[in-house]
């Protein structure tokens, strides 16, 4: 075959250090438009993103040659220095170590994006902690729940 061909949805899941609520309603969307941007120079592509003030979902499609740690990493450490250099938070903001990374597929696109539009909403009936562990146990992710936190 000449040329490589795929479609690779991944569903990308992280919090704040400790889970503590630090992403202000005020700036969330700044957030939210420069991991865009990261993204965009990583040449993946993002679907959505979105969260609450203790973590976010990001949904992107990547390209076979990308690791998905590489991208969260980069992520990570470029937005937490943007918060941190812009004064964003009162605080000194940094993200919890680790991450979910869960695969889906096209079937389930739409219920993904719709999944992670709604955060807000979901969020006034369930925490970060069960929400989690269902992702987990939805995607069949074998883990030690005393580990997980």
């Amino acid at each position: 075959m000449a040329n490589t061909y795929s479609q690779l949805y991944i569903h990308i899941v992280f919090s704040v250090r400790n889970r503590i609520p630090m992403i202000a309603d005020s700036w969330k969307l700044e957030l939210y438009k420069y991991i865009t941007e990261i993204i965009k120079r990583r040449g993946q592509k993002l679907y959505i993103i979105n969260g609450v003030q203790d973590h976010i979902h990001i949904l992107v499609s990547i390209s076979p040659d990308c690791r998905i740690s590489d991208l969260v990493r980069d992520v990570k450490a470029n937005s937490t220095h943007w918060i941190n250099e812009n004064k964003k938070s009162i605080a000194k903001f940094q993200w919890q170590r680790g991450f979910g990374a869960f695969s889906c597929s096209q079937s389930c696109l739409k219920k993904a994006i719709r999944y992670i539009e709604f955060q807000e909403q979901h969020h006034a009936r369930i925490g970060f902690e069960k929400e989690y562990l269902r992702l987990l146990k939805l995607h069949q992710v074998e883990y030690e729940e005393r580990w997980v936190f």
